[in-house]
């Protein structure tokens, strides 16, 4: 598969950056006079017989962490006091940790991860004067730390900075509040529960045990036994060609815009027809149920290090835009620019934060619709406003330099051997930088197919990628021989004719084809942008396949008579630059499009603005 395909990559909780110390000094350095020394016993305890902690005791005991606390393992832990949470808090976390003790993994208990793990940090951290850091709490929560609060929950300083046998203890005067990050939090709103439901989806989404940040409680049986297990959540989706944005990465600043359910479900009922993949299609289902879902969810998360404040007023760049000398290795093509929004990008569009643009409302940090979380903003949206043609409604371009998109071309018997021969020549031809056609065509390079018989010939160049039920104008665009050799006879230069068919599956498994042109003339003395097709569906969709023999081909044959061909009024040689699928009734301004040489009638052709990447120098 392609590298749409799902990865196998592992994700983690970016937890590499783990410190031993939350402050920049060394322990040694600061700890002296803020603590009066080793004190007896451990952390458990401590926590045990100070009365005024009894409440947050009973939780950690009743979810066995009391055993992890009186371990050899180091911990720093703030407790809450019995001030700010009382006994019948305390009984309601106990009752929610029963209720999901037996229905869901340890470490998917809510109360674990969202209140026990969210008061302990592993190792020793203390805490200087006027000192400010950042620690990482056990459920993978990086919060701010300071000799006076904790994630913005005021410690006790007088209570604070104690230092037991097996880690440090403060006392704080309330729970600390725990702020989900973006993933964490779609699994939580009910109104986002078709997208929590694709994001969630086993097939993606998994579990990894990190051992190094475990807490192991000794050896049985020649194996290392644990006393408390930390998982990375890991998600296929979150890699490079899907949505390219770890959402758990709690050092990760994004904004995401979210579909409500019912928006979720009016976008996928109109994504869906254009993923209609043929009955024999291998894993036909999760294609079918992947790429539309991912159709609506690709180019709505944007990273902060991507988008300045500065800049995000006219453009927006979301995480599958490219930047700068990256953009044309990523796509393959320079100038063809999607996933990003405004005056930046291929498409003239509302500036993004502005009234009818994507992120609109976005910096609004009153406007209910933006909720917080502890790696950025999730935008719930209920009024879609991303177009689909800045996004997966992509152009395609089939280089006719690439020797690989030819399926097939015309064989013929060789009389010694009785073999079947290819009897067309390819040959790449380059245009010199001294020809006045240089930089008209991205690459400067085109094939020649010339017939090495008195005789038509046909092509077939593979077409990969195609949705289905979507339009797309097919055009086909020829080289002038005159631009890779300025000393071309008049031969060499006479007109071609060839027709055209578009050929597929049809929905019994057969190969079927439609006539798009018929003695079609070309003129050989331009870059010509012939309009094969107007508007064109196909039947089934092949994006992200990888097939031995594509589905989809375009058949080219000469279309020359005998008369024609030995009275030297056309030749049967062509050159042929590009074949392209741009998607139909795309809304361009004026400025979006390149104007070429008049063809057929006269009338001038006009192309997107995507074909900068074929004609840079505009005439």
């Amino acid at each position: 598969m392609k590298n749409k395909r799902i990865y196998k990559k592992v994700i983690g909780l970016a937890l590499a950056a783990l410190t031993f110390t939350a402050c920049s000094d060394t322990w040694d350095d600061h700890y002296e006079g803020m603590s009066d020394g080793v004190m007896e016993g451990s952390l458990w305890q401590a926590i045990e017989k100070d009365g005024n902690l009894s409440n947050f005791a009973s939780v950690l005991k009743a979810c066995g962490f009391d055993k992890s606390l009186a371990s050899s393992q180091v911990f720093t832990v703030f407790a809450p006091t019995n001030d700010n949470f009382t006994a019948e808090e305390a009984a309601a976390l106990i009752a929610n940790y029963n209720a999901e003790k037996n229905l869901v993994d340890e470490e998917d208990n809510t109360i674990i991860k969202e209140f026990v793990k969210n008061h302990i940090a592993m190792y020793n951290h203390s805490v200087a004067p006027g000192v400010v850091d950042s620690l990482l709490l056990m459920n993978g929560k990086r919060v701010l730390f300071s000799q006076n609060d904790i994630a913005g929950t005021k410690i006790i300083t007088d209570r604070s900075n104690k230092h037991y046998e097996n880690g440090m203890l403060f006392v704080v005067d309330k729970q600390i509040d725990y702020l989900p990050n973006i993933f964490e939090y779609l699994r939580k709103d009910p109104e986002l529960d078709s997208l929590r439901s694709f994001l969630y989806n086993s097939h993606f989404y998994r579990k990894e045990f990190e051992p190094s940040l475990s807490v192991a409680g000794g050896i049985e049986q020649g194996k290392t036994v644990y006393l408390d297990s930390v998982f990375s959540q890991v998600n296929e989706l979150f890699g490079r060609g899907f949505l390219n944005a770890r959402l758990t990465d709690e050092d990760s600043t994004y904004w995401m815009l979210a579909p409500t359910n019912e928006e979720w479900r009016d976008l996928l009922e109109t994504y869906e027809p254009y993923f209609n993949y043929h009955p024999t299609t291998v894993d036909r289902d999760s294609f079918a149920y992947t790429f539309p879902r991912l159709a609506i969810m690709q180019g709505t998360i944007f990273s902060e290090t991507l988008n300045p404040a500065r800049a995000l007023g006219d453009s927006a760049k979301s995480t599958l835009a490219v930047n700068g000398d990256y953009r044309e290795s990523y796509w393959g093509l320079p100038f063809l620019r999607y996933y990003q929004y405004g005056t930046g990008g291929n498409r003239s569009e509302q500036k993004p934060l502005e009234v009818g643009g994507v992120l609109n409302g976005i910096d609004d940090p009153s406007d209910p619709k933006n909720v917080e979380c502890t790696n950025g903003i999730v935008r719930k949206v209920n009024r879609w406003k991303i177009n689909p043609l800045n996004t997966f409604k992509q152009a395609i371009v089939i280089p006719g330099t690439s020797r690989s998109a030819i399926q097939e071309m015309s064989k013929d018997q060789n009389a010694s051997t009785k073999q079947l021969e290819e009897i067309v020549t390819l040959t790449a031809m380059d245009i010199p930088p001294t020809s006045p056609y240089y930089n008209k065509i991205w690459g400067n390079r085109f094939m020649q197919f010339k017939p090495q018989k008195a005789v038509n010939v046909f092509y077939r160049i593979n077409i990969t990628d195609v949705l289905s039920n979507m339009g797309y104008d097919v055009y086909l665009v020829t080289a002038p021989i005159l631009a890779a050799d300025s000393n071309a006879t008049a031969i060499q230069r006479l007109p071609v004719k060839f027709k055209a068919h578009m050929c597929y599956l049809n929905e019994a498994g057969k190969k079927d084809s439609t006539e798009l042109v018929t003695k079609q003339p070309v003129n050989t003395d331009i870059f010509d942008y012939i309009l094969l097709a107007e508007d064109y569906k196909f039947p089934f969709c092949t994006y992200s396949l990888y097939e031995s023999t594509p589905q989809v081909s375009l058949r080219i044959e000469t279309d020359v008579t005998v008369t024609e061909y030995r009275r030297n009024t056309h030749t049967r040689v062509m050159n042929i630059a590009y074949v392209l699928l741009i998607p139909h009734g795309a809304s361009w301004t004026d400025d979006d499009y390149f104007y070429f040489e008049p063809h057929g009638d006269g009338e001038t052709i006009r192309m997107s603005k995507c074909k900068e990447l074929l004609i840079l120098d505009e005439q």
